[in-house]
């Protein structure tokens, strides 16, 4: 397994054989949202809105995977016959825990705005999120939240919405995250944006997608014994040298700060 950074270094840029002015390097910094940013499944936990706390056995026996979303559609509907409004589902979403040293890499990440473009893919919903994001004072650090979109009908009922349609096999039939951040990476192309280095973090199957995507300059940073790290490791051993990407597995995101703050000490 590739170490942080090792054998990668930051190439200057050059302009007519020369060395130009040093510019700022420009990170694209990607984050999950469940389990990696805040240290629980926002779906688990919006449950505790409900009167019992848990579902019946009857909506349970309805999920089939791959189909998650359709799902939650359920489950949220059932919530809505529950008497569960609006403000109980934000007061849940507001009161999920951030993953260990999470704070601290906003903090430092906050601190280095002018480095790192950040953006989130999740497969929860855009209202959680920045419910979420917003209670924890970081919503403003990310460009962009890609997620399920959400709203409340005229009952106060909780309305969830696939984000999109896709041809990956290995991906959940309302959403592929490399589809996701490839489009991004075109668009951003487009608008002149070049970045010289990604960086993923996650947890999640869903998140292993995405990082097939990226480059041996690129960063993985797999929540360490969670599916994402357990299927770059499998990988890593059935098809040696086919997972592109240095990989770093964390507990703490303080192990994602330490890797960070090393790139930017490598600038030229």
């Amino acid at each position: 397994m590739k170490r942080c950074f090792e054998g990668v270094g930051l190439r200057c840029l050059l302009k007519n054989g020369n060395v130009a002015a040093a510019q700022p390097p420009k990170y694209l910094l990607i984050f999950d949202f469940d389990e990696t940013i805040v240290n629980e499944n926002s779906d688990d936990s919006v449950l505790r809105a409900l009167p019992g706390k848990q579902l019946p056995e009857s909506i349970r026996k309805t999920y089939r995977e791959g189909f998650y979303n359709e799902y939650m559609q359920r489950v949220f509907k059932y919530m809505g016959d529950q008497g569960v409004k609006m403000a109980d589902f934000k007061a849940v979403y507001e009161s999920i825990p951030l993953t260990p040293g999470m704070r601290d890499l906003f903090q430092f990440l906050t601190k280095q705005q002018g480095h790192f473009e950040i953006i989130l893919i999740s497969d929860a919903n855009t209202f959680g999120i920045e419910c979420s994001l917003k209670a924890a004072g970081v919503y403003p650090l990310f460009r962009k939240i890609f997620s399920n979109p959400s709203s409340f009908d005229k009952r106060g009922y909780f309305i969830l919405r696939p984000y999109h349609s896709h041809n990956c096999p290995r991906c959940p039939a309302n959403m592929c995250k490399r589809k996701i951040l490839t489009e991004y990476l075109a668009e951003r192309a487009q608008e002149g944006a070049r970045f010289e280095r990604l960086f993923y973090v996650g947890d999640g199957a869903n998140d292993f997608c995405p990082s097939l995507a990226m480059k041996s300059t690129d960063v993985a940073f797999p929540r360490r014994g969670y599916p994402m790290h357990r299927l770059i490791l499998e990988m890593e051993k059935s098809q040696p040298g086919k997972y592109q990407a240095a990989v770093v597995p964390w507990d703490s995101a303080l192990e994602i700060c330490t890797c960070l703050q090393e790139a930017l000490k490598k600038k030229c």
